[in-house]
């Protein structure tokens, strides 16, 4: 980015972020220094994206208009810990309103393609039309600025996420690297396929320790447009950090926000795995499509539990200090670690793991590996197998696909190969699809036509006002383990106020794991200090919200209806008596809460053509 003043709320046109517009049709380029038009823009991310696609009205994913948008945040390259976020946007192939218009989407991930990226000298591609043929783009730096090849990819296609990216690296050692699996490139019966991005710690030890852009089938946009991979080329310009920096660095690691995310060799909780602990103290850990059975069985998916068989190591991503990984490796006969398994992160182990009756670490790690391999979404894939599974064990007279219900390992690992080589549009659809064709919609655990992620929809009203990701666009996922409250102003105010903020971090380029509000004052000492720019909390509280409330009116736009915004009925017709949480989501609950919040986010809406 081009920074000629310290104040980018009042002077953003003197704030520039360097784009290249790429027609994939006919090869041609534009690269441009673009002037921002407000702190949205200055942040960059999903924040920038949206506006862009806000110009565009999409009724189909799979069509020439829908632009693929690569962008990285303010904060991505730069020495202030966990800089390293990717963001991918467009309109979403698996997302859609019940008029069947694509709502706008973004996913974002880690890995070090975004330090490269950034260090290239672009901060944004937008990639237009379908290649006629595969390619994958070679982003690199020179002494002219950067430059984007387009190369053939046709020897990439059929290999899984880890094969082509270690392809790559053979070519070009000192680069990293975005790649979609078989699931993205069959693209037009898979609609749920991912991006996987290269680690420091897979390209030096050739396991598969990808970091994936999931949500929202961003890898089967990248399909349809015959993009199959990006290479980001360039040298290493991390800056030594400041004292400041330092400090900053130091808080994050040590403030307490993201203790719980650290390894227990540090203090922390040991990643996102501990949240199985967590729920479980209150049987609200998804078991059987979301269906808790109210005792000890998850229990085997304990770390204590799977350290008994199987390796844990922990790690951490480029100059992170978190640590937040647990890769996990199967055990040698002699007590040593053997081959790499699987990464071990709470969403997968459980959508991939519990969520389909399997209770076993190794199982789990089979099917998460599976899954990475093939390029898809462990979210989404995970939550539409738990509804064939369910569909299955009720129906057992007329079962669909191969008949597998829970705990069938052999048959769920053929619906994931099935669904990841194009084979099973069924599952590739999403769940949503699925169960309307099925006319059992209330047994789907999705909203708004995207799969939940793996904590339980009666704990948390706010996900049908999240705009991309579930839990990961609106931060109410927990309140009701950790704060037990259950009254309506709460939940009203938890939901237009401060769980929408979580989506600041997918504009500003910092992982959501450095554990503080996006408008903490350690946020605008960060910006301050890698950046140069004065930026209040209460201005980047007002950027975030203008970026969410953005988000929403597209959702609006492209035919979501206000009773589109609710939970799956299962939450209402079958409460689960064994979570022991308060049962507080009826109807008319909800019927209230609905109305309450509209009445909020109406008055804010920005207005669409």
């Amino acid at each position: 980015m081009r920074i000629e003043t310290n104040d980018p709320v009042s002077n953003p046109s003197r704030i520039s972020y360097h784009r290249c517009t790429v027609d994939l049709a006919d090869g041609k380029m534009v690269f441009e220094d673009v002037p921002c038009a407000n702190l949205e823009d200055v942040l960059g991310g999903f924040g920038r994206s949206f506006q862009l696609l806000a110009e565009r009205q999409i009724r189909e994913a799979y069509c020439l208009e829908n632009p693929l948008i690569v962008n990285t945040g303010l904060l991505t390259g730069s020495a202030i810990m966990t800089g390293m976020r990717t963001y991918f946007s467009g309109y979403s192939p698996l997302k859609h309103s019940d008029r069947g218009l694509p709502a706008a989407m973004w996913s974002a991930s880690s890995g070090k393609f975004g330090y490269k990226l950034k260090w290239t000298g672009l901060d944004e591609i937008i990639f237009e039309h379908c290649s006629p043929t595969p390619v994958y783009a070679v982003i690199s730096e020179s002494d002219q600025g950067p430059r984007l090849e387009l190369k053939p990819a046709g020897h990439l296609l059929g290999l899984t996420t880890h094969e082509k990216i270690m392809a790559l690296r053979r070519e070009y050692p000192d680069a990293h690297f975005a790649a979609i699996g078989p699931a993205g490139e069959n693209y037009r019966a898979n609609y749920m396929g991912a991006v996987a991005l290269s680690t420091e710690n897979q390209l030096k030890s050739g396991d598969d320790k990808c970091r994936f852009a999931g949500r929202g089938g961003m890898g089967s946009l990248m399909g349809y447009k015959n993009l199959i991979a990006l290479v980001a080329q360039s040298r290493d310009k991390l800056d030594k950090p400041t004292a400041e920096i330092a400090a900053i660095n130091k808080e994050i690691v040590h403030g307490g926000g993201s203790t719980r995310f650290q390894p227990i060799a540090q203090g922390g909780n040991g990643g996102t795995w501990a949240s199985y602990e967590v729920l479980q103290a209150f049987y609200a850990v998804p078991e059987n499509n979301f269906q808790p059975k109210g005792n000890d069985g998850v229990e085997q998916v304990f770390r204590e539990n799977v350290v008994k068989d199987l390796e844990v190591a922990s790690a951490g991503c480029f100059r992170c200090g978190i640590r937040c990984h647990n890769n996990i490796y199967r055990r040698e006969p002699n007590g040593g670690k053997g081959e790499f398994l699987a990464k071990f992160d709470f969403e997968p182990l459980n959508l991939l793991g519990t969520n389909l009756g399997l209770h076993h670490g190794a199982k789990a790690g089979e099917l998460i590996q599976m899954a990475d391999n093939l390029g898809m979404d462990a979210i989404s894939l995970g939550t539409t197998i738990a509804y064939v599974l369910d569909y299955n064990q009720r129906h057992p007279e007329k079962p669909i696909l191969n008949g597998a219900t829970f705990g069938e390992l052999d048959k769920i690992k053929e619906l994931i190969r099935l669904a990841g080589t194009g084979q099973a549009p069924e599952i590739g659809g999403g769940s949503k699809r699925l169960s309307r064709r099925l006319g059992e919609s209330g047994y789907a655990i999705q909203v708004k036509g995207l799969e939940l992620p793996a904590y339980l929809p009666e704990t948390n009203p706010g996900y049908p006002w999240a705009i991309a990701g579930g839990h990961m666009s609106m931060g109410t996922y927990l309140l009701l383990v950790r704060q037990g409250k259950t009254d309506l102003d709460y939940w009203v105010d938890a939901i237009t106020k401060t769980g929408l903020l979580i989506v600041g971090y997918d504009m500003i380029g910092l992982c959501k794991f450095v554990g503080v509000p996006i408008d903490h004052p350690l946020i605008v000492r960060a910006v301050k200090e890698a950046t140069g720019l004065d930026v209040t909390s209460e201005e980047l509280n007002a950027a975030v919200r203008r970026a969410f409330l953005l988000g929403l009116a597209l959702e609006r736009r492209q035919g979501y209806e206000k009773s589109e915004y609710v939970l799956p009925s299962m939450v209402f017709d079958q409460p689960n008596p064994n979570v022991k949480l308060p049962k507080f989501i009826t109807r008319e609950f909800f019927a209230a809460l609905q109305e309450r919040v509209w009445s909020v986010f109406d008055a804010e809406l920005p207005k669409l053509s």
